[in-house]
């Protein structure tokens, strides 16, 4: 099979996902997601080296997670636009493999379809080949409407012929490089690669894509795309762990819970922001795999750690668990406090915390209870947490 190249490009803000940052970062089935696209195009044979376009700023998060892939040959920053950043993807590609031979292939993919197969890469290296370009697409199945902008309905469009396009977009690069030469001189911007390569006259054919090859857009998705890797990967050894921890109630501190701001009279002293229901959390999920505790990665001896938001220590912990081939699966925490009420709050620190943890929020338990005056919780002195944390680990060939 002739060898290839790699863009992957993973520079978007991922606004749609209702959260910040840039989704290819977040926890999918225990690892980022990104790490799952990497691993696709590690495990194809067709692939001799690979290129990541992130944003800029977040070239070491993603070395982070390249880091254990062996053909990673450059990260670089992106643009604006897709195009800019598969353009910059397409400057730092290798000319040759390692071994010697050229790389005349290119395959570009959105870092965010994590569910990519290495069948289907190789199946567009091939075309790409034979005919020089190769479209992974699927015929549209769903009766198509093109709507008014108030909203009506203004004709039902035929779908006959009609595709929906994934990735890989996979060129003869010199075909590829000619593409994006002519859209730039012509101030073109084209939603996929393949539209630039058609303006060139050129044939685009198509391969057939895959259902389960979805773009992670919005936040239900990542349940979703959860759910596959579960069929793909089955879950071959759990664990629980058990956490607690207790902070001391002190006026002028802010009071964080679950990782939610709450108003109150006093807050939680601690050297971080002291979040006890999170910091129990943190414990529970190490503890199930034999990691140690909160304070042997996070002592309150470092100054790094002084007022950190502890949602940012969750965050750590899943890398952690991630490092040693374990995936958070369900969270059960518990509040010990007299007051404020916590109820009105659960639905903000289910969502905080299964965002941390990758899960849907389903598979989040917040409960809080007093101790109906008795001790230090029932004199308000302090507040307490239990956490019950299941964990996973798969068998990955």
């Amino acid at each position: 099979m002739t060898p290839a190249a790699a863009v992957i490009v993973a520079a978007g803000r991922g606004r749609r996902m209702g959260r910040g940052g840039n989704k290819v970062f977040l926890p999918l089935a225990g690892r980022p997601l990104l790490w799952w696209t990497l691993r696709a195009f590690e495990a194809c044979p067709a692939i001799a080296g690979v290129v990541i376009v992130v944003g800029e700023g977040e070239e070491e998060d993603a070395g982070k997670i390249a880091a254990r892939f062996a053909k990673i040959r450059a990260i670089c920053p992106g643009g604006e636009t897709r195009g800019q950043s598969v353009t910059a993807g397409l400057a730092r590609l290798p000319e040759r493999a390692e071994a010697g031979g050229p790389l005349p292939i290119v395959a570009v993919h959105d870092g965010a379809r994590p569910l990519v197969t290495p069948a289907l890469i190789a199946a567009c290296v091939e075309t790409a080949a034979a005919r020089g370009a190769a479209l992974p697409a699927l015929p549209i199945t769903d009766t198509l409407k093109r709507v008014r902008p108030d909203g009506t309905v203004q004709a039902t469009v035929e779908r006959a012929g009609l595709y929906g396009a994934q990735t890989p977009q996979t060129f003869r690069r010199d075909l590829l490089l000619e593409a994006y030469a002519r859209a730039r001189a012509e101030g073109y911007e084209g939603t996929d690669d393949a539209s630039l390569v058609e303006r060139l006259g050129h044939p685009v054919p198509i391969v057939p894509g895959e259902p389960e090859n979805l773009k992670v857009t919005v936040a239900d998705d990542l349940p979703r795309a959860a759910a596959v890797l579960d069929r793909r990967f089955p879950i071959a050894e759990t664990r629980v762990g058990l956490g607690y921890d207790v902070h001391r109630l002190v006026e002028g501190r802010p009071l964080v819970l679950g990782g939610v701001p709450i108003r109150h009279s006093h807050g939680l002293e601690g050297h971080s922001d002291a979040d006890v229901l999170l910091h129990a959390l943190c414990d529970a999920l190490l503890g199930a795999c034999a990691l140690g505790d909160i304070g042997l990665h996070f002592p309150n001896t470092d100054p790094r750690y002084r007022g950190i938001d502890s949602r940012e220590l969750l965050r750590a912990v899943v890398r952690l668990l991630a490092d040693a081939g374990w995936e958070p699966r369900q969270v059960d925490v518990t509040l010990l406090a007299e007051a404020p009420r916590i109820r009105p709050h659960v639905p903000a620190m289910q969502s905080a915390i299964a965002a941390d943890l990758g899960l849907s929020p389903d598979r989040v338990s917040v409960k809080a209870t007093t101790s109906e005056r008795l001790g230090f919780v029932g004199r308000q002195d302090g507040m307490a947490a239990w956490a019950v944390a299941t964990v996973a680990r798969r068998d990955l060939p």
